[in-house]
């Protein structure tokens, strides 16, 4: 059986879900693995470790090494076997240099340099996530942004695609007001940040994808009778609805008070939304 070499993260007191571990000692278990539920838990890489573990210089790293029958968890980033050693413990001197693959940095999983936040490809950034350079706050792809989201440069809000902006969702330049936005092709006076907190949005994101529905014999297509021919003793069949089917049946069983929120967003217009969405507003249900 091939031995494999991986990392464990342990409590401050070398222990793990209350197994007490030591240095250079071996442990064994009769029962097979089974990854989160029995078993000795390691990560091939150290860097996933930090998926299960806060990055946290109080709790012990070791190098280990599954010698036992191994379980992994579906994407590789975990496994764990009946049969484990711990080699050595890891400095988290070591620790930070093989999870950065940049140079200089405090954080966790840095491609880029100098780092402080995690996870950023880009240099010089406190926030998380980023792959630009010099932000301050998270998952920007611009740089020296301190807000959030943002693909362009020097951002202080949130969600900006233009440069030196000081509100959000804006993708001009040198903005303190968030902008209106354009809605079925016309200006409105809703923001975005209005939008992604409408009832109307929170409706529409709960259109369905897949929509059955019950077909008596009666109403069977020829067609439809020669392909399920248990009809005879079901007296109908379930139908599996395409997609413009299923979002009119959708829109048809909606309370009025629903349908009256949607057709109320500022410049509704029933063709743009029948184009963009398949649903026609003015059909009425069976």
């Amino acid at each position: 059986m091939n031995s494999i070499k991986g990392y464990k993260v342990f409590e401050s007191d070398w222990t793990c879900r209350d197994f007490q571990y030591e240095v250079g000692k071996t442990y064994e278990m009769d029962e097979k693995p089974m990854c989160c539920d029995r078993g000795f838990h390691f990560c091939p890489e150290l860097k996933d470790c930090f998926n299960y573990y806060s990055f946290d210089p109080e709790n012990k790293i070791a190098e280990i090494i599954a010698e036992g029958e191994v379980d992994g968890k579906r994407n590789g980033d975990k496994g764990c076997t009946n049969k484990i050693t711990i080699v050595r413990e890891l400095t988290w001197e070591e620790v930070l240099r093989m999870v950065n693959i940049g140079k200089g940095n405090a954080g966790l999983c840095n491609s880029g340099n100098r780092n402080s936040g995690d996870w950023n490809s880009g240099n010089w950034n406190s926030g998380n996530w980023n792959s630009g350079n010099c932000n301050s706050g998270n998952w920007n792809s611009g740089n020296c942004n301190s807000g959030n989201c943002n693909s362009g440069d020097w951002n202080s809000g949130n969600w900006n695609s233009g440069d030196w902006n000081k509100t959000c969702f804006s993708n001009g330049c040198f903005n303190t007001e968030e902008p209106t936005i354009f809605l079925f092709n016309k200006p409105s006076d809703w923001t975005y940040h209005k939008w992604l907190n409408s009832e109307a949005r929170r409706l529409l994101n709960c259109i369905p994808k897949d929509v059955v529905e019950w077909i008596w014999s009666r109403n069977m297509t020829e067609e439809e009778k020669t392909v399920h021919l248990e009809h005879e003793t079901t007296e109908g069949y379930l139908k599996v609805l395409d997609e413009s089917e299923s979002v009119q049946v959708w829109w048809i069983s909606l309370p009025e008070r629903d349908k009256n929120t949607i057709l109320s967003i500022p410049n509704f217009d029933a063709a743009i939304f029948k184009q963009i969405t398949e649903i026609d507003v003015d059909q009425l249900g069976e």
